[in-house]
């Protein structure tokens, strides 16, 4: 868990960033799914980022007091509500609120509207997550011309509405030691959750059935929810890059690509390994697995201190555009296909992305028309991959055969720390891992 004082000093550091003005940030709205069903709920990351806070309507507001007095963190929440906790559960209250997320003040929400205006008045600037929702920005229009109103009276409006979010990537882009302990357990729990897939597989399931295997291993463990709907691909279907029906029937002779990870405490973890449905991988299989693992590795290589951004990705794309040559699928020296951008048939999308609250995570990857030089903390995949589609140019026994291998990994000053280590992912390793599945059935039933 994140110590309640940390989420003090984020507040803290966003209002000497914002030096003066007033930030106003709303959490994630509940969302209908069909008449009186709602979605599982899931807050606002920017929102919990700074406040630990889960519940839904609420709204934190940050009036940054510049140098001569010091910030104020308001929450506006829901009121207890003893009726409608008996029907939808516990509600803190804008007091409990106050005293156990370390707020300065805290209100009920629909004291919003009419205190807003007043926190306005005087400040220079507002900054909010402008654009992203044109409700909220219609909102702060409307309590910036209710503030412009008071102008015969010497009261001043903001001049200036910024976004608040360049802000908040930039700090949440480098994690604390809190934040990747929880990253390093989500990734402990979502790669047990890529074992039992491997043990659980047999020749004529559905996808779903390993979907549901995964799905158990999370919560199981306490992980809230996925972090994202997990892909599970068999055959052909792993050529899908986003996949994510899980509804067809998985055969011996095929490879199986999951891609999945578990939410914990806000923090996703993102895990992808392929791996064959009968235990064994064929000839063609295990040489374009062990070309896109040789890639991982390389790229897992480049992922340290002052590299740029773009490094795993070429490190990465080197050993495969190589491997594809030999393999006859592109044709030339490795310059000439990667400047003809050829390998694209196979090899499509970037090597990874940032990963911490959200799946794919804030942060920019360029500044200033420049990759970005990685940095301690920083938290990131590393996610090669190929998929052969059937052509007239393609050899046969490569069809179909689609595979990513993926893992989390945290920069530290001495190269990087990969957090998903728990995931089998050498074909000795997984092999083995699916032998001993083999011989557990042979053991409880009698035979193999």
């Amino acid at each position: 868990m994140i110590p309640i004082d940390c989420y003090r000093e984020r507040r803290l550091h966003l209002a000497s960033r914002m030096e003066r003005g007033v930030a106003v940030i709303p959490t994630a709205p509940e969302r209908v799914r069909n008449r009186d069903a709602h979605y599982s709920y899931r807050f606002d990351s920017y929102f919990y980022y700074l406040t630990g806070f889960r519940e839904p309507e609420a709204v934190l507001v940050i009036v940054a007091g510049g140098v001569a007095e010091p910030a104020r963190h308001i929450l506006f929440c829901r009121d207890k509500n003893p009726e409608r906790e008996i029907w939808d559960g516990f509600r803190y209250g804008p007091q409990a609120a106050q005293e156990t997320f370390g707020l300065d003040e805290a209100f009920p929400l629909d004291r919003l509207e009419a205190l807003l205006p007043g926190l306005l008045a005087d400040q220079p600037a507002v900054y909010c997550s402008l654009g992203y929702e044109a409700g909220w920005d219609a909102r702060v229009m409307g309590w910036i011309n209710q503030v412009r109103q008071q102008a015969r009276g010497g009261v001043t409006a903001p001049s200036s509405i910024h976004d608040v979010r360049p802000l908040l990537d930039e700090m949440r882009l480098i994690k604390s030691e809190e934040e990747i302990a929880i990253m390093r357990r989500a990734g402990e729990i979502s790669g047990g959750a890529h074992r039992r897939a491997m043990r659980a597989v047999r020749p004529g399931m559905s996808e779903y059935e390993v979907e549901a295997e995964l799905l158990h291993e999370f919560r199981r463990h306490g992980a809230q929810a996925p972090a994202y709907t997990s892909i599970v691909a068999g055959g052909a279907n792993a050529c899908v890059l986003h996949y994510v029906e899980n509804d067809a029937r998985l055969n011996a002779g095929d490879l199986l690509l999951v891609d999945a990870g578990c939410e914990l405490d806000g923090y996703a973890s993102d895990i992808t390994r392929t791996f064959p449905v009968n235990g064994h991988f064929s000839s063609a299989q295990k040489d374009l697995y062990q070309l896109v693992l040789a890639a991982q590795a390389a790229a897992i290589e480049a992922v340290r201190p002052g590299n740029p951004w773009d490094a795993p990705h070429e490190a990465a794309l080197r050993v495969l555009v190589q491997g594809f040559i030999d393999a006859g699928l592109c044709r030339g020296s490795v310059d000439a296909v990667v400047q003809s951008e050829d390998y694209k048939r196979f090899f499509m999308h970037r090597t990874g992305h940032w990963l911490g609250l959200d799946v794919h995570d804030a942060g920019d990857y360029k500044r200033e028309g420049q990759w970005r030089p990685l940095q301690p903390g920083m938290t990131l995949t590393v996610e090669p991959g190929c998929y052969v589609r059937p052509a007239d140019d393609v050899p046969p026994h490569f069809w179909n055969i689609g595979i990513r291998i993926e893992d989390d990994v945290a920069v530290t000053s001495a190269g990087c720390e990969i957090l998903t280590p728990a995931a089998p992912k050498t074909v000795g390793d997984i092999e083995e891992l699916m032998r001993e599945r083999d011989r557990s059935i042979t053991r409880e039933y009698g035979y193999g």
